[in-house]
């Protein structure tokens, strides 16, 4: 039995953050055949249920790159790995040592939030937007992060590569913490996000292999933080637009996302 697991942003996705219509009639038509299809991804339900509505998955989605296991069938959570308090406490003091402000995901009582303080760049202001007026996201935002009580998941830092170094150096020397640092596809800062050790794209893939007994499990992605999910599947496949350093970890490469090029190569592949 083998499962094809894809990335959304860079691509699944165009370069309007949106699945194509050629691509979701694929993608139905073999789900309908069988196929095992779902994603991996660093967004929430919030968007990434908006922009998946058009398709019939029936397989749990790994959200936050894998803080978040969802079942979009039974519509509930069945993994959520929080981040230690003092894991979280040691984030807050640091960014305000480099003057960073992250956006801070909450879990309570099987719901999530999203909270922040300032929006200190462009960056986080249209990230903030985008999620608003687009996926009709809410955000709470907070006189101070430190006051809010309930479970942290995840922090996500939107800042220059400068800016957002000293505060990944210090943090990978926590062992309680993992952590995805890649460029953003759609702008010129990057993205520093953090959680749980025990969270990641590579622990998700192989949550599904042991729940669902999947044989082979091929991977498709563009960017690092898609390495760990490459690094727990059997074949790694890169679409054209892919990081280098991605592309040299595929088994195979093929068309850019914005030609569709995970649908077309599975049209191809896929034989029921």
């Amino acid at each position: 039995m083998q499962l094809y697991i894809s990335d959304l942003d860079g691509t699944l996705l165009d370069r309007n953050a949106e699945i194509t219509q050629n691509t979701a009639n694929i993608l139905n038509e073999l789900i309908a055949q069988g196929m095992n299809f779902t994603v991996a991804t660093a967004r929430t339900y919030a968007s990434a249920g908006s922009i998946l509505a058009g398709l019939d998955l029936r397989l749990p989605l790994i959200l936050m790159n894998g803080v978040l296991i969802y079942d979009p069938v039974g519509q509930e959570y069945l993994s959520v790995k929080t981040i230690p308090d003092a894991a979280r406490e040691k984030i807050l003091a640091l960014r305000d040592k480099l003057g960073l402000s992250p956006f801070m995901y909450m879990m309570e009582e099987g719901c999530m939030h999203t909270v922040f303080d300032r929006l200190i760049n462009q960056s986080m202001k249209d990230f903030h937007a985008e999620r608003v007026r687009k996926y009709y996201k809410s955000f709470t935002q907070a006189e101070k992060l430190e006051d809010m009580r309930g479970s942290v998941i995840y922090f996500c830092f939107i800042d220059t590569k400068e800016r957002l170094l000293p505060l990944r150096d210090e943090l990978a020397k926590d062992k309680s913490l993992g952590m995805t640092f890649y460029p953003d596809i759609y702008g010129n800062d990057w993205y520093l996000e953090v959680f749980s050790a025990s969270a990641s794209k590579k622990a998700g893939v192989e949550w599904l292999r042991e729940k669902y007994g999947f044989e082979k499990i091929t991977a498709f992605g563009d960017n690092l933080n898609d390495l760990p999910m490459f690094a727990a599947a059997d074949e790694r496949i890169a679409v054209s637009n892919a990081a280098e350093e991605l592309k040299m970890q595929a088994d195979k490469v093929i068309g850019a996302n914005t030609a569709d090029g995970v649908a077309l190569y599975l049209k191809g592949a896929y034989h029921g």
